[in-house]
């Protein structure tokens, strides 16, 4: 009788766990993330494709936006839970309160792998670094594109006098621009950079000379982050696995990278998939150096902090 008992007991134990385990399943998660078309979000889409999100229970959203104001905009109103940003960005969400924090990079320049790049145009005859003192930079202001110029540029020797650049916040413009040759020179990431230079535009210097400036993030609402603690962790073990496959075999991702409209098409098939750094977030000494900057150019970091903006708490 007893023995009859435990059995019966046992399988009910058993028969609600797998209950539990059905239903934690069959309603995950749903995160919507704002993603701009730049390679930084290719983790997200492998992701998407492998099945890696319903692996670590999670079902995402991948909400298309075309530039970052517009992502930005998303992510205030609430539409978005997510998305792939910068220090610079954070740091202007939360001067007030703490709005959203980074859980991740997304991805970091490496010496082999940079993502930004100083160019001069073919027409301007600048081809070495000094000749940019003095010379107008199209940059767009107040932003990681503007912090990186004046980062890379000190960090050769410039003084901030020596540093000039001017506005031009819409980066096809800029692009046109310094191809017309009415910009002498222009900060551009990887792939526009590459697209550019195939056009004739001439390297000035790359962020993979100094590596520790350059960097993009995986951001969260705060509010999202406190309601869904799994959920992050979840789509953050998916990430991981995603840059594994990546970093294993780059170039079997390639048409993908293609589809999802990362590159350019006058560059498909000689764009190389890039390598994705593990896990990791950013260092308080990264996250100073924006605050200076940001303070230096009178934009204001207001209640900020490193401690509020920045976690690796849901790391894998």
């Amino acid at each position: 009788m007893k023995k009859s008992v435990f059995l019966f007991s046992l399988i009910i134990i058993i028969m609600l766990a797998i209950s539990a385990c059905s239903s934690q399943s069959a309603n995950p998660t749903t995160i919507r993330i704002a993603a701009l078309p730049v390679l930084d979000t290719l983790p997200i889409h492998v992701a998407q494709e492998e099945g890696l999100f319903e692996k670590h229970d999670v079902s995402v959203e991948i909400l298309p936006a075309g530039s970052a104001p517009k992502r930005d905009e998303m992510i205030s109103a609430g539409q978005a839970d997510g998305m792939v940003n910068e220090v610079v960005s954070t740091i202007f969400y939360n001067r007030d309160e703490t709005q959203v924090q980074i859980v991740r990079y997304a991805r970091t320049a490496t010496p082999d792998s940079p993502i930004f790049f100083i160019l001069a145009s073919s027409q301007s005859g600048i081809s070495a670094i000094d000749q940019l003192k003095g010379v107008e930079i199209g940059v767009s202001k107040g932003t990681v594109i503007e912090y990186l110029t004046d980062r890379l540029l000190q960090a050769e020797g410039f003084s901030n006098e020596q540093i000039s650049t001017v506005s031009v916040p819409d980066i096809g413009q800029r692009m046109a621009l310094l191809g017309s040759g009415e910009l002498n020179s222009a900060m551009l990431p990887d792939p526009l950079a590459s697209l550019v230079m195939q056009q004739g535009a001439i390297l000035v210097i790359e962020d993979s000379r100094h590596p520790e400036y350059s960097h993009s993030t995986v951001s969260f609402r705060k509010s999202f982050i406190d309601e869904n603690p799994d959920a992050v962790r979840g789509f953050l073990a998916a990430w991981e696995d995603a840059v594994e496959m990546i970093n294993t075999d780059p170039q079997y991702f390639a048409d993908l990278m293609v589809a999802k409209e990362l590159v350019p098409p006058p560059l498909i098939d000689q764009f190389p998939v890039p390598q994705f750094v593990t896990a990791d977030v950013p260092s308080k000494s990264q996250w100073d150096d924006s605050i200076d900057w940001v303070n230096e150019n009178n934009l204001e970091s207001g209640q900020a902090s490193y401690e509020n903006s920045v976690t690796s708490e849901y790391l894998p």
